[in-house]
């Protein structure tokens, strides 16, 4: 892609009308309405042009708002209206077949929905816009559907509860873009306000180091790298010259053990293995070690690529069965987990 092709981004809201929501109706406008703003912002902050589509989907889905520039987006108070059953797997499969006829000349673009529901499918059968009438057809189409996208393509769901994320999982979303909402509550529509801005907060910044969709848009975990995600993020391995990876064999801080093996140490030049859910500063340098060649990558892409924000965040090491996340220590005596390893930067 030439450098001077503009970022375009889709973003899509699929928004549950169904009469279980009319207790949280203005704060629906509310939330969608913040969500435009905070994208009309960042779009200028990262100057990506952002068209913005909605639906609301009841007994029936209907597309309210299609393809718009967020900087003339009304707000949704007059197009938000409850009533009826809940025909999620409809507006699913039609939110996403509609906005596949979308252009996509002239430039990189991308597509990013988030679906927010209260309840389970119940009406997608009966409803004009769904292919098939058997719930079962509905699912496979679902799933299949999910599966043939393109990689510029994330479609997140947010579900009220355990048994929604089993059944959006069924249908084929990957269970890192599967987020749970409390949706008894304007405090948690709130929240789930809050957890689609991150998500596209983790959307736009990997935008600029060229990742194009996300498959784990609600994950900050170690779960989401892969070596398409690597490649897409532009990582180039570090020389194998410039570091050197150290069993850690026992409890011991961490200058203490860099110096026992032969070492100097040096502030920041060291990193340890990231083994328990932790707070990582914006200003923490991240690495990333491939496990079959122990090739390492760095840089701002490493921290974009685990969907790290530039501000303080938790991360959980979840186990990747290829990579291993080591972050930069800036405390002399940060203590070391025994089987794990250090790797200390020349």
């Amino acid at each position: 892609m030439s450098g001077n092709q503009n970022y375009i981004n889709h973003v899509a809201l699929v928004l549950d009308a169904s009469s279980s929501m009319s207790h949280l109706r203005n704060k629906v406008v509310e939330v969608a309405d913040q969500q435009i703003a905070y994208l009309a912002r960042r779009s200028r902050e990262l100057d990506q042009e952002t068209r913005v589509t909605v639906y609301v989907f009841a007994d029936k889905v209907e597309c309210v708002i299609y393809d718009k520039d967020v900087l003339r987006m009304p707000s949704l108070k007059e197009l938000y209206r409850v009533g009826g059953m809940t025909a999620l797997l409809a507006a699913a499969l039609k939110s996403q077949r509609e906005l596949a006829q979308t252009a996509q000349l002239y430039g990189d673009h991308s597509f990013l929905t988030f679906v927010l529901t209260d309840g389970q499918e119940n009406a997608s059968h009966r409803c004009p816009d769904a292919p098939f009438k058997k719930p079962r057809a509905l699912t496979a189409a679902v799933a299949e559907m999910i599966e043939k996208q393109d990689d510029n393509w994330t479609l997140a769901v947010l579900v009220p509860d355990q048994m929604g994320k089993r059944e959006a999982v069924n249908c084929g979303f990957p269970k890192d873009n599967v987020a749970i909402w409390d949706a008894t509550s304007t405090r948690g529509l709130e929240e789930a306000g809050q957890v689609i801005q991150q998500a596209t907060e983790k959307f736009m910044v990997g935008r600029t180091k060229g990742i194009r969709g996300s498959r784990a848009v609600f994950s900050t975990g170690t779960e989401a790298v892969n070596k398409a995600a690597i490649e897409a993020a532009g990582l180039t391995p570090l020389d194998p010259a410039g570091y050197q990876l150290i069993p850690v064999v026992r409890d011991v801080a961490i200058r203490d053990w860099v110096v026992e093996s032969g070492h100097t140490y040096r502030t920041g030049g060291a990193f340890y293995q990231l083994s328990k859910v932790e707070k990582i500063q914006a200003r923490k340098r991240i690495a990333v070690l491939e496990k079959k060649t122990d090739r390492v990558y760095t840089g701002p892409e490493a921290r974009a690529l685990l969907g790290l924000p530039d501000e303080e965040v938790r991360v959980k090491p979840d186990h990747n069965a290829e990579f291993t996340i080591f972050v930069q220590s800036t405390s002399v005596n940060r203590k070391l987990v025994p089987n794990t390893r250090l790797l200390l930067m020349h």
